[in-house]
């Protein structure tokens, strides 16, 4: 044996350190160690932050949200290096309490430098599941056994009662006759009922107390206005508004979506298929025109249109609305958490927040036309013969937008004067600001000036002063030929729908939640937390709605019941109604909440089928009153003891005014009206909005038809808590404040209802005082006056009476008659103004 071998062996046996020094490092032995003791603790199978496992093999390999974090042999330009060294600022070090060594960092150096080897084959531990409530499957538990049976008058009621018993509380005894219908009428429909309607009710309460309820309920659930009221509650989730929004906020038409919302609801269109149609309706076999109307629930987005802005930018806010609605409507969850980051609580990934972001990401947004098919033909035939012209006039017209700009680009100081001002004023206004009269007005300008063009140069060159003139008359003849057509064709209605895009985008993570930052790519997929669809390549809109409604998706059904349960308690069983995740509040009753979402699958997704369940049970018919037993057992009344009283919805409040006043006009659906408001209210939005206020019986059609502007809506809905559908509203605030007194004391459209139901008064009331104040009494909050409210009515009347009588000329004015008939109409319309500002006038007790 040669020397140096021999010297060389006795140096590793003597130095067994100086061996490992040189020996390859080994996977399992040291890198699997050092990433448990500093890293699996966010990244291993309990969590995933940015969507890294480091305790296997091959997910390390894989990556995380900005790709893979190492490059065979090459440790400098490895991301896990240069986050465990702090290598870059805009990568944060790891881990974030503590360092590594030097030595483990330069052990991980050399593993990476040796080519990063690990095991082909490792067990992989399952990532772990959730056990919060909400994410378990749904389980329909039975009806607790309760010692007074008889109150309970369905299932809901066992559920509620066996609480109140645990607590020895007894519940509410029920409502009167007249509260009851009052109640009723206003959940359902949103309008309160007439006198008559009172009458027959309680007439047939005499006699069969449940069947005169179960059959006002039938016809309330089959009134047309039905559909309008539980439309309402559903528009504030779609965001639904009838202009743009940001600073510019043009108006844009979708009315007929708020149509096909108020009709699914009235013909109780099933909630799987309500849910379907709307996210993917356009996806759907041989997809009507309906359904593609539908899909506007998505098209509600916010749409900026300010000069200089990047459109990818806003885009992507679109679709990232989308995503956040989606989560809040259907999961009731807190989805936007993730955009930037892993959610900090709920277990939803930025890798899975961006899967959901790939299903909208393949979206285009055309205006659907709507009209019926012999209409279509006829403005077909005639668009294509107005193409042909159009065509024919590019020849000779050279106007298109790029013409517009280049022209208003070359304008300088030494030519702006002389510029007429009218065009001047245009040119101040930013480009994606300019509404239809303005672009038309410059159209014509520029028009105006190409066209002077030909004479002139006719002038200037008699050679070819025919070629000139034969140029300018047949653009007349084809601009007269065009506008002619243009008059023939019949107008339609559009609506602003989905469509999904010919060719694919690609999705990527957008690290920080920046568009500009794009991390690995992604494909449309579900969170990992609930049952996941199929796994197929080529996940659409359509697969996604169908998964959210999928029999064993828990968290719809629950969300849908729960927010159905707020609507007629006040507050949802889970309180925290657009967060049922581990931040929310837990619910006051899980079983009855279990039990809804199951029945809500029994009854094939019927909304009509469970709000009837709801309101026909003892527990939604008790009495409002406060209970001073309850203070301190459950003050905030959880339990639901009592019923609530609430202040009903801003739209309502305008409606039942109507009603009160005999003026309601009861159509159903139509473009938008415009109801009297106060001048001046666009005086601080940057484009000035035109509000004509409606004639006729438009003027009188309900609340939830007012034109929604984003930047200045109807300050008698945005004062009664109205949302600014900027984004979706889970549910709205209700606040008291003077504010709202004197918008029923003073409004002009208030004011109007006023003298509507003071003429009223006088012309259908008794002709005594004592009767009409009873009359009028009843037509406000449906039930006949206390001996003491009648009194103080009384006195009210005969001092109005006395002070008009006093000053004849203020009833003259206040009323436009003369003599006895003035001074009795101000009367009844000071009286009016009175009834319509009762609190109870505006609360469902």
């Amino acid at each position: 044996m040669k020397i140096c071998t021999f010297l060389t062996l006795f140096l590793f046996a003597a130095c067994p350190g100086l061996a490992s020094a040189v020996e390859p490092v080994d996977y399992a032995r040291d890198i699997k160690p050092l990433f448990a003791k500093n890293c699996v603790s966010c990244h291993g199978p309990t969590k995933q932050s940015s969507s890294l496992r480091l305790d296997a093999f091959s997910l390390i390999l894989k990556g995380g949200d900005s790709g893979p974090i190492l490059t065979a042999g090459k440790s400098a330009a490895s991301k896990v290096i240069i986050a465990v060294t702090g290598g870059k600022s805009d990568v944060v070090k790891m881990p974030p309490k503590g360092t590594l060594s030097a030595d483990e960092i330069a052990l991980l150096k050399r593993w990476i430098d040796e080519g990063a080897k690990g095991p082909e084959k490792e067990e992989v531990v399952a990532a772990a599941k959730s056990s919060h409530w909400s994410f378990q499957p749904i389980r329909r538990w039975p009806e607790p056994a309760v010692t007074d049976a008889k109150w309970a008058k369905n299932a809901i009621d066992r559920f509620i009662l066996a609480e109140l018993e645990k607590k020895k509380i007894r519940p509410s005894p029920e409502a009167d006759p007249v509260t009851l219908i009052r109640r009723v009428s206003l959940d359902l429909t949103g309008l309160p009922p007439t006198i008559a309607e009172v009458d027959r009710f309680l007439k047939e309460h005499t006699t069969s107390p449940e069947g005169a309820y179960e059959s006002l309920v039938d016809r309330l659930l089959q009134s047309p206005h039905y559909g309008e009221m539980q439309g309402r509650h559903w528009l504030d989730l779609a965001r639904y508004a009838d202009s743009n929004g940001y600073s510019i906020d043009a108006p844009r038409q979708i009315w007929k979506y708020r149509d096909w919302v108020i009709d699914a609801f009235n013909r109780d269109l099933p909630f799987d298929r309500f849910t379907i149609e709307q996210l993917a309706g356009d996806l759907l076999p041989k997809a009507t025109t309906e359904q593609k109307v539908a899909t506007g629930f998505h098209r509600n987005t916010q749409i900026n249109q300010e000069g200089g802005i990047d459109l990818e930018q806003f885009r992507v806010d679109s679709i990232i609305d989308r995503v956040n609605t989606t989560g809040s409507v259907w999961l009731g969850l807190t989805v936007g958490c993730a955009q930037c980051h892993d959610h900090k609580f709920d277990p939803f990934s930025q890798r899975e927040y961006y899967q959901l972001f790939a299903f909208f990401n393949n979206c285009d947004e055309p205006n659907l036309e709507i009209a019926a098919p012999d209409v279509q033909k006829v403005r077909v035939r005639i668009q294509a013969r107005i193409a042909a012209i159009e065509k024919e006039l590019t020849l000779y017209d050279t106007y298109n937008e790029d013409a517009i700009e280049k022209w208003e680009r070359g304008i300088t100081d030494e030519t702006r004067n002389m510029v007429p001002k009218p065009i001047a004023a245009i040119f101040l206004v930013a480009i994606a600001g300019r509404n239809a009269k303005q672009k038309k007005t410059l159209e014509d300008a520029y028009r105006f000036a190409d066209q002077v063009r030909h004479p002139i140069g006719a002038m200037l060159n008699p050679i070819s002063a025919i070629a000139h003139t034969t140029i300018l008359n047949t653009r007349f003849d084809l601009v007269k030929q065009r506008d002619e057509l243009r008059k023939q064709a019949p107008p339609v209605t559009s609506s602003m729908v989905l469509q999904e895009t010919k060719k694919p985008r690609v999705t990527t993570i957008l690290l920080g939640g920046d568009f500009l930052r794009k991390g690995v790519p992604v494909t449309p997929g579900t969170p990992t937390v609930l049952p996941r669809p199929e796994a197929k390549p080529g996940l659409n809109r359509l697969n996604l709605a169908k998964w959210l409604v999928a029999d064993d998706n828990p968290m719809t059904a629950r969300v849908a019941m729960n927010r159905y349960w707020g609507q007629f308690f006040g507050t949802g069983i889970v309180e925290t109604e657009n967060d049922l995740g581990t931040q929310g509040s837990p619910p006051s009753h899980p079983e009855l909440l279990d039990w809804l979402a199951s029945e809500f699958h029994r009854q094939k997704w019927s909304v009509k089928a469970m709000h009837k369940l709801i309101v026909m049970s003892a527990t939604y018919r008790q009495a409002s009153d406060a209970r001073p037993d309850l203070a301190t057992v459950d003050a905030r009344n959880r339990l639901l003891a009592r019923q609530a009283r609430i202040r009903v919805p801003a739209e309502i409040v305008r409606d039942t005014s109507l009603v009160a006043s005999g003026l309601l006009n009861p159509k159903v659906g139509g473009p938008g009206i415009y109801p009297p408001q106060p001048d001046g209210i666009y005086r601080f939005t940057q484009i000035d909005k035109q509000w004509k206020p409606s004639a006729g019986p438009d003027r009188f059609r309900r609340g939830m038809y007012t034109y929604f502007w984003r930047s200045a809506p109807h300050p008698a809905l945005i004062v009664f808590d109205a949302p600014d559908s900027n984004a979706t509203c889970t549910r709205r605030v209700r606040s008291n404040t003077p504010l709202q007194a004197l918008t029923l004391l003073n409004d002009t459209g208030f004011y109007e209802y006023a003298v509507a139901l003071g003429r009223r008064i006088v012309k259908d009331g008794p002709a005594d005082d004592e009767g009409r104040a009873a009359f009028a009494f009843r037509l406000c909050l449906a039930r006949s006056p206390s001996s003491r409210e009648q009194q103080r009515l009384s006195a009210f009347v005969a001092a109005q009476k006395s002070a008009f009588t006093a000053k004849p000329s203020e009833a003259k004015q206040l009323t436009d008659e003369t003599g006895t008939a003035a001074i009795d109409l101000a009367v009844w319309i000071m009286t009016a103004r009175v009834l319509l500002n009762l609190d109870e006038f505006i609360t469902r007790e």
